[in-house]
């Protein structure tokens, strides 16, 4: 089961993180833009969603791991890897706003990459202990699956790329007209992402809950 839901959350929130990272200007300025949220505000945003989405995968993935520690009754070590957590993204939110300062940047931005490598670090320290302590043992395959799921995330961003155009059209375009482009460019990435996963192999019954039986 453990498996099972490592590869799902894998499969479905890197390519989620991709899109929010790469298709940030089309989807704030859709959604947003209009009356006092101006393009700057657009712009300003797009940095910090940016930086939330690396950790999706990170704070997803915490949901797939800890109860692993939950149903050998340890709530202690997920607590204290959180306060871990908790410790190293003060640290990094230190970091990150002095070198945001010093080269110019928006220093917001630092704050959202620093919660979501947070995440990620969380994640990582959980999945190194439920190795380490022998709860999990991963079933043979993840490099391959990994290789593939990389292949599907390059034809997906090189899709949004070039599907979304400048930045500068989304910020000046307004009503259905932005509508309408972030529909298709949506629908596009995800056809896109899953033909290339169907292509390289995977199937739906592939992820039929395998490891509960």
């Amino acid at each position: 089961m453990l498996d099972w839901g490592l590869r799902l959350t894998i499969m479905l929130t890197l390519p989620a993180a991709l899109s929010l990272g790469l298709i940030a200007v089309p989807l704030l300025a859709t959604f947003f833009q209009g009356g006092a949220f101006g393009a700057q505000d657009v712009l300003m945003t797009r940095n910090a969603l940016a930086g939330y989405s690396v950790g999706l995968t990170g704070m997803l993935l915490v949901k797939v791991l800890a109860p692993a520690f939950y149903a050998r009754q340890d709530i202690r070590t997920p607590v204290k890897i959180g306060i871990i957590t908790l410790i190293a993204t003060q640290i990094m939110n230190l970091v990150f706003i002095g070198l945001l300062k010093h080269y110019g940047y928006a220093q917001h931005a630092g704050l959202a990459l620093a919660t979501g490598l947070g995440a990620c670090i969380n994640s990582a320290i959980l999945f190194y202990l439920l190795r380490k302590r022998g709860i999990f043992q991963p079933e043979p395959g993840w490099l391959k699956f990994i290789v593939k799921i990389l292949l599907a995330l390059l034809v997906l961003g090189l899709v949004l790329w070039f599907g979304m155009g400048t930045e500068q059209h989304w910020l000046t375009t307004h009503g259905w007209s932005r509508i309408i482009h972030l529909t298709w460019l949506v629908a596009l990435g995800l056809v896109a992402y899953f033909a290339a996963l169907a292509i390289l192999g995977f199937r739906l019954r592939d992820f039929s809950k395998r490891g509960a039986s």
